[in-house]
Parts: structure tokens; C-alpha cells; sequence
């Protein structure tokens, strides 16, 4: 999709959008989660969602993929942190959207909760990736969290996740190859990742 067409909708639906973000927002408020050392988790949940919006165009064809994916970029951690269930996130999908998008939005935040485990590894080993391979822009919204995440511990000195950049930078090359399409696989638009981004990941990097 071109720059300009995508970007044309997300003005005709900015206040659409804009609620989407205020439920989001109010829902991890509510659970009292934070980011970094004392911000509310609303930041990181508008610089995933920002993410997607500015990337968007490289892996959305049709604009009727535009506002579940959106949707799901603020939505990404509410089954994860924020106690809702996949018919929880189904439910408050379909206020904004149709029932083949709102089944979209909320595969895509199912694809992105992680699985039960003591570890890092074991919550996000390759059952949990295999399901972001299959669950269709599920690893372009997997790639905008953890741009977000890397941007949040590049930049921010006193975010107190300086610790937390040297495990992006460990975890790199397993994450990107985890979330990418493999080769024999049918080349879809709706798996694929923003050349763009995965540059400014590189310079980052």
C-alpha cells in the first residue's frame, strides 16, 4: 500500500483510533502496570502502536487489514498483564470493527501472549514463535514491540533497562530468524516485515 493511502486513512479513523488507545490505556492503568522505572504503561503502548502506524504501509495491502492491526499494537499485552481473556479481547475489538477484522485484532494478540514458563526461553520458546509465523501481520506487531522495547532502552538513560538492551542485542539474530517466513514457505504480504524498520533496527543495533 502507498505511504499516502495509508496514511489517509489513519486520518479519516484518527478519533476511532483514538479511543482504541484510551481503553488500551485504561486497561493497563487499572492493573497498575508501569514502564520502565515510573511510567505508565500507556508509553510504551502508543510507541508500539506508532510503530505500526508509521510501518504499516510495508506489510498492510487492503485498508480493511489497517484497524485490526492497530487495534492489536495496543492491545498486544492485555491477555498477558492485563487479565483479559480471547473473548475479552474479541468483545472490545468488535466495538471498532467489523467481526472479520475483531477476529484478526485478537488472533494477532493471542499469537503474541506468551506461553506459560519459569524462564524467559521457556515463556517464549518455539511453540510461541510458531504461532506468531502463523498468525497472519502477528510478527509485524511482535517486530513493532520489540522495536519499541529497543528504542525505549537505547534511548533512555534513566529507564533502568540498560540491562535489558544487551539482551536485544543478544537475542537478535534467534528473535528476527523466529518471526521471519521461512524460505519454503509461500512468500505472504501479511507475514512479512518493513525493510524500513528492520534497517533503523540495524543502525540501533
Amino acid at each position: 500500500m502507498k505511504k499516502s493511502e495509508f496514511d489517509n486513512y489513519i486520518a479519516l479513523h484518527i478519533n476511532r483510533i483514538g479511543e482504541i488507545r484510551n481503553d488500551a490505556q485504561e486497561l493497563h492503568r487499572s492493573v497498575g502496570q508501569t514502564y520502565g522505572k515510573e511510567l505508565p504503561y500507556s508509553h510504551h503502548l502508543s510507541m508500539v502502536a506508532d510503530a505500526a502506524m508509521e510501518y504499516g504501509h510495508e506489510v498492510i495491502h487492503d485498508e480493511h487489514d489497517i484497524m485490526p492491526v492497530i487495534f492489536a499494537a495496543y492491545f498486544h499485552d492485555s491477555i498477558e498483564d492485563a487479565r483479559l481473556t480471547y473473548n475479552d479481547v474479541t468483545k472490545a475489538a468488535r466495538q471498532y470493527m467489523d467481526e472479520g477484522q475483531a477476529f484478526i485484532a485478537a488472533e494477532i494478540v493471542y499469537a503474541l501472549t506468551n506461553d506459560k514458563g519459569r524462564t524467559r526461553q521457556e515463556r517464549a520458546g518455539e511453540h510461541y514463535y510458531a504461532g506468531i509465523r502463523s498468525t497472519p501481520f502477528a510478527p509485524f506487531v511482535k517486530l513493532c514491540d520489540r522495536f519499541a522495547n529497543m528504542t525505549f532502552s537505547s534511548d533512555t538513560a534513566e529507564s533502568g533497562d540498560s540491562r535489558m538492551r544487551k539482551v536485544y542485542q543478544q537475542e537478535w539474530p534467534h528473535f528476527i530468524e523466529s518471526i521471519s517466513q521461512r524460505d519454503e514457505e509461500p512468500q505472504d504480504m501479511r507475514f512479512s516485515l518493513p525493510e524500513n524498520m528492520l534497517c533503523r533496527i540495524m543502525e540501533m543495533l
